[in-house]
């Protein structure tokens, strides 16, 4: 049935863990700058990591009510494997690289008619960003499947 979707209690963990990753990024960020940056609800990177929060989320569920010997669980480790490795690799690479790019653009635009469009810089996670990340997934499957099972 469509709505067995909302008993699924796996999905539920992992998007538990999501949204509260993306919720708490709001009130780190303001003790960290003293600013309210709005934005990150809706934006990679920031403490912490939504998306290792997420695969983590999924693949703990899946060994809590699948077993940890499972295809299913193995599946979700794989991929959560590798999305922790891009969060922390290749994407915070690429903001790196685009925060140099915008100093640079800064630099040309004090003197050249450029047109300033800024990159976007937090793509990616330092490796704290996503240990709270993958600690967030954890406990969220833990608490749903405590809860319901």
């Amino acid at each position: 049935m469509p709505l067995d979707i909302f008993r699924n209690q796996v999905l539920i963990g992992a998007l538990l863990g999501w949204g509260i990753a993306q919720i708490i990024k709001i009130p780190i960020e303001y003790f960290r700058t003293h600013k309210w940056h709005w934005a990150l609800l809706f934006s990679p990177g920031g403490m912490p990591s939504s998306h290792s929060a997420l695969v983590v989320g999924l693949a703990h569920g899946a060994g809590l009510y699948s077993g940890f010997d499972s295809i299913f669980f193995a599946i979700c480790f794989v991929l959560a494997m590798v999305v922790v490795y891009d969060a922390t690799g290749i994407r915070r690479q690429a903001g790196l690289h685009a925060e140099l790019i915008n100093a640079i653009i800064e630099d040309l635009a004090a003197g050249h008619p450029l047109k300033n469009e800024q990159l976007k810089e937090v793509l990616g996670h330092t490796p704290g960003e996503v240990l709270g990340g993958i600690l967030l997934g954890i406990a969220s499957a833990q608490v749903v499947y405590m809860v319901w099972h």
